[in-house]
């Protein structure tokens, strides 16, 4: 707390504790409207907006939020998605969008033009996210195409590579060979060459 308004008086009034007490009372509420004054302001960005904000953000626009679930940030990821649904739309302004709600890489989107079909690959485990890319499609794919959803799991393949050698024995000859006596080839032993 800072000497807001003790140094404006005379110094006659510096004396008096009361007047001491009076401007220390006037200091505090000059920094509680410094506050308010300063979320009012973030108050405008989505981004910096406190959870009042966002509730009444959420209640123009028709969302109805449930704060057990969903943290903060989706909510306000969700406001700022729902603000950027304006036409024109592309399929790269679509991929965009969902790589700013999802994560990139996390979605893939695909048009097949002469069948009218949207296709939408993702990888999401979170059913908040899932739901509001659920919406975002609805909201901008036009009314002639049809939406087809698919998912993708993510997983990892490790490759290794060796080579080896193995000698091969031939049992038979084309002229002597006896159905059954003996296997046609015997396998040597596996060498590892790298």
């Amino acid at each position: 707390m800072s000497d807001r308004i003790l140094p404006y008086l005379p110094e006659y009034y510096q004396e008096f504790l009361e007047f001491r007490e009076l401007a220390q009372t006037e200091d505090i509420e000059l920094d509680q409207l410094e506050t308010a004054v300063q979320q009012l302001f973030d108050d405008q960005f989505v981004m910096r907006s406190s959870i009042q904000a966002i509730k009444r953000r959420e209640m123009m626009l028709g969302i109805q939020a449930d704060p057990t679930t969903e943290s903060l940030d989706f909510r306000r990821q969700r406001i700022m998605n729902r603000y950027q649904t304006k036409p024109p739309f592309t399929v790269r302004w679509l991929q965009e969008q969902l790589d700013q709600l999802v994560g990139l890489g996390m979605t893939v989107v695909s048009v097949d033009v002469e069948n009218f079909i949207l296709y939408v690959t993702t990888n999401i485990e979170n059913a908040n996210v899932f739901r509001e890319v659920q919406h975002t499609i609805q909201t901008i794919k036009p009314a002639n195409m049809v939406y087809q959803q698919n998912t993708s799991l993510s997983d990892a393949i490790d490759l290794k590579e060796r080579i080896a050698k193995r000698t091969i024995t031939w049992n038979y000859k084309l002229d002597g060979w006896k159905l059954g006596e003996k296997p046609f080839s015997t396998l040597g032993t596996e060498v590892l060459l790298k």
